[in-house]
């Protein structure tokens, strides 16, 4: 059979049209967008319960704790506000002295608020020292343990800080990284402080690849201010479909600096948040 040239390039255009609209049928996107309640932690800390149902309005279905004070607050009173709005809290940052010193209260509150992964979400500055970071390391693994122990996971998450500060030339990321054990011991990777502490982002997520449990979405103006995602300069579906992206279970996002009255900050990181497709 015998095809004019007029057919071929149609026939060809409605392939090329099928082959893209194929890919974009198989584009992965964030489907459980998660907040880290410290963006909000002003209005969280005076309306625990209201908060969080403003939160769920917005979309969001996934929260992390952090800041606040909400570990002053009743954590079975938290877990039955959000059974109702139908959030969930897969994980919450715990600080180090309360892993140093009272670990059971940690695991008792993981999973009064039905999270799986504890995360100890900062460093005092003694702790950023040679010797200050050797016993953070050390215990990091006896933390990881004590938690599998209880059913539960253990992860990190960094600042800036991390990867700034060396010592033999190595960063205490790297040293964190090295001395842990990867099959207890997984990573929140903070986005925002990583671009800003001048890490290549690509680069990072490959190396670190199995061992991230989720990110922190943050995104960074120009002048290297945090601001809402998709309104700065961090190419986010870029480093979603890289493949060492491809065991993340969580994306929060967080914004430390968001304007008050908060809500429409974190309403515009949402939806752009659930509009990428990567």
């Amino acid at each position: 059979m015998t095809i004019d040239r007029r057919t071929f390039v149609a026939s060809m255009g409605a392939m090329m049209a099928a082959g893209s609209v194929a890919g974009l049928a198989r584009a992965a996107q964030v489907r459980k967008a998660g907040l880290q309640l410290y963006t909000v932690r002003e209005i969280f800390q005076n309306d625990p319960v209201g908060t969080l149902e403003k939160v769920a309005r917005i979309g969001y279905r996934e929260v992390e704790f952090g800041g606040g004070n909400y570990d002053k607050m009743d954590p079975a009173l938290l877990r039955r506000t959000m059974d109702r709005l139908q959030l969930s809290a897969p994980s919450l940052h715990i600080s180090y002295d309360v892993l140093l010193t009272r670990f059971p209260d940690a695991v008792k509150m993981a999973k009064t608020l039905g999270a799986d992964t504890i995360v100890m979400p900062w460093l005092p500055p003694e702790l950023r020292t040679d010797a200050g970071f050797g016993g953070v390391v050390e215990n990091m693994n006896r933390f990881a343990k004590q938690a599998r122990e209880a059913g539960l996971g253990l992860a990190y998450h960094n600042h800036d800080f991390e990867f700034t500060t060396r010592f033999g030339g190595t960063s205490l990321y790297d040293r964190l990284v090295a001395g842990t054990d990867p099959s207890l011991v997984k990573l929140e990777l903070d986005l925002y402080w990583a671009v800003h502490a001048g890490e290549d982002a690509d680069k990072l997520i490959t190396r670190l690849g199995s061992r991230l449990y989720a990110f922190h979405v943050k995104d960074m103006r120009a002048d290297k201010a945090m601001t809402a995602v998709g309104t700065g300069t961090i190419d986010f579906a870029g480093l979603f479909k890289l493949p060492g992206a491809s065991g993340v279970r969580h994306f929060y996002v967080e914004n430390d600096e968001a304007p008050a009255p908060y809500l429409p900050d974190i309403t515009t990181s949402f939806r752009n948040l659930r509009a990428l497709r990567f």
